[in-house]
């Protein structure tokens, strides 16, 4: 079969490689119709993790079962289905406690397994025209319709980024009708903020800087907020009141357009002259809050102390970008920034990666995984932090019958649709975020 293969740091190939075989009685393998490029293979493309070359990539499959082991109760040859990235067991004290992005017993080295991924078990992975899927009645979900249909992209979704985007909520403790700030724009971040929207999120925030990904984040009805405009928390803080003036903003200089325009018919309206300076958002948002009186008559005496939000989520993970530069990394940017901006006793949910072992990390400390991070902060405001791989398990049967309901659509996020052969292209123009790239799915010939 022909497979991505990962061959150092920044290259990729496509190379024939040995057919999967049936090598336990619970296998089942799978012939694949679509698989996704994930942001995390671009860790390991980069040359992030301790992967050495050799190591089939992917973890987001479709497809439908070729061929099942003896003991494959839930499925036969012919069914679709799409595949947790997670390898699991199903049976081990993790797995029954709903946490089988913990495993027990699937991979010698740690806690937890997946496909294609350093450090996650000997499993090969999923840019693949076939894949050996163990435990396949546990890390297999069924699936209607016939491949190429109208759901097949919302489906490759399910394998990891829907699934981790919604378990960010969970972490985050997401909650009808109030804020939520989403840091990163890539797929995951704009699912968790589609999440949070399905869940009834009051205002959703999402902070980014490119401006392709920022406009998808205004087309689900969330808030973009362009980091390089001025400090996010001190944006996103005066926009907390402004609903209905802000919910349509749109990143980059239409932003600062529109902050402008209003900012000027306020001010004629109240008969107040008034110049604003175009390259500082935050004066001017602070402007439009301060004319209007119902913010300041809604507030009791100690409530401007909340005037961030409640449920925070770190979608970028340690490649963040430095604020200032984002030409540079600066990998506790996004957290502290969340630690700023979540309010006292509230919520942060981080399921952008971070990782024990990154060889070209940014100092000695970040290449071992080690952060220095505004824990006093932190602590004073009474935070909780949830963490962590993604027990896709959990939540997959839920978010599949969503698609299928049509209440969740997770395929907007997807720019492109490639064959094999084009994916080393793929991969090098995803990994430099170049113009449009979001989400990339490999399509495979039937």
């Amino acid at each position: 079969m022909r497979a991505i293969v990962y061959k150092g740091p920044n290259k990729v190939a496509v190379e024939e490689v040995d057919d999967p075989k049936l090598e336990h009685p619970r296998d089942a393998i799978i012939r694949l119709t679509s698989s996704a490029i994930c942001g995390s293979d671009l860790h390991m493309y980069q040359g992030r993790t301790v992967e050495k070359p050799g190591k089939v990539l992917g973890h987001e499959p479709v497809g439908v079962i070729e061929e099942i082991g003896d003991a494959v109760t839930s499925f036969k040859k012919g069914d679709r289905v799409v595949v947790t990235f997670n390898v699991a067991c199903g049976h081990c004290m993790n797995c029954i406690r709903g946490f089988p992005s913990a495993c027990l017993t699937v991979n010698p080295e740690m806690a937890g397994g997946a496909f294609g991924y350093a450090k996650m078990g000997p499993y090969k992975g999923a840019q693949a025209e076939l894949l050996r899927v163990p435990f396949a009645d546990f890390n297999c979900t069924k699936l209607p319709g016939s491949p190429g249909d109208q759901w097949e992209d919302d489906f490759v979704m399910l394998a990891d980024v829907f699934p981790t985007g919604f378990f960010g909520t969970m972490l985050a403790m997401v909650m009808p009708g109030l804020p939520v700030a989403v840091f990163g724009a890539g797929p995951v971040g704009l699912l968790s903020a589609y999440s949070a929207l399905l869940q009834g999120a009051g205002q959703v925030f999402v902070v980014d800087y490119i401006p392709e990904r920022l406009e998808l984040a205004r087309s689900i009805g969330a808030i973009p907020i362009d980091f390089t405009m001025s400090d996010p928390v001190a944006q996103i803080e005066a926009l907390r009141s402004q609903h209905s003036a802000v919910d349509t903003l749109l990143p980059g200089e239409k932003k600062i357009q529109g902050i402008v325009s209003g900012v000027q018919n306020l001010a004629e309206r109240a008969g107040v002259p008034i110049e604003v300076t175009r390259s500082d958002p935050v004066t001017m948002i602070e402007v439009m809050r301060a004319m209007n009186p119902a913010i300041v008559q809604s507030l009791l005496p100690g409530e401007e102390k909340m005037k961030g939000v409640m449920s925070g989520i770190d979608a970028v993970g340690y490649q963040a970008r430095d604020r200032d530069d984002p030409s540079k990394e600066n990998p506790t940017q996004v957290i502290s920034d969340l630690v700023r901006l979540v309010n006292p006793t509230g919520h942060l949910g981080i399921v952008g990666v971070y990782t024990a072992d990154d060889p070209r990390g940014v100092n000695e400390h970040a290449k071992k995984g080690e952060y220095l991070l505004p824990f006093g902060q932190l602590w004073e405001k009474g935070l909780t932090v949830g963490t962590g791989q993604t027990p896709v398990k959990k939540t997959i049967i839920m978010l599949r019958d969503m698609i299928i309901a049509g209440v969740a659509k997770p395929g907007f996020i997807v720019s492109h649709r490639i064959s094999i052969d084009e994916a080393p292209a793929a991969y090098r123009e995803f990994s430099q975020r170049a113009d449009g790239f979001t989400k990339v799915i490999i399509k495979f010939e039937q």
